[in-house]
């Protein structure tokens, strides 16, 4: 086990519960539906900052956050998929509808203005920053590869870095889920 596991829960994540931040988002799902936490009440919830012309962490992160879902088996549709873009002039709700059920098809991609989605990054304390756009107007977003998970109860409990295994991912949701 690594040492940042507390001795009697077991999470193999860093334990962040009882932290004074990430408490809530207001977004629009790619469906058109707005969103809060508390919609997912009773679910573990993954919560994944990214943009979707992501070369590298953004695909690797959702794909192991998908696998995590799937190695739970049926607990796996006790667990929410969430993707925040961080670039929302690019990732509309069509293309968010496109590339986040992609991954798994329980996963839901949230948008919202470029100042809500900048307070929402905020609030998880998420460093992000739009690149200058090169000759053809195409330019990368630099950010954290961080997951961010819930317990049913809407509480902030966990970080998981982007390099973390799905399998360690699945430990620590099973955990969660019986919280």
């Amino acid at each position: 086990l690594p040492s940042c596991a507390r001795k009697g829960e077991g999470f193999l994540a860093t334990d962040i519960t009882g932290v004074d931040w990430g408490r809530d988002f207001h977004l629009i799902d790619h469906t058109g539906k707005p969103r809060t936490l508390a919609d997912f009440r009773d679910k573990a919830v993954l919560l994944f900052f990214g943009y979707t012309h992501c070369p590298d962490a953004c695909p690797t992160t959702m794909a192991k956050m998908a696998r995590a879902v799937d190695l739970l088996g049926e607990d796996g549709k006790r667990v929410q998929g969430l993707f925040v873009t961080l670039d929302p002039a690019r990732d509309t709700a069509q293309v968010l509808a496109e590339y986040v059920p992609a991954f798994h098809p329980s996963f839901l991609g949230l948008n919202g203005s470029e100042a809500e989605v900048g307070h929402v990054a905020e609030n998880f304390k998420l460093f992000f920053a739009r690149q200058a756009p090169d000759a053809s107007g195409f330019y990368t977003v630099d950010h954290q590869a961080a997951v961010f998970a819930f317990d049913p109860q809407g509480r902030l409990r966990l970080y998981f870095r982007g390099d973390t295994e799905s399998a360690v991912i699945a430990h620590d949701l099973r955990l969660l889920l019986q919280s």
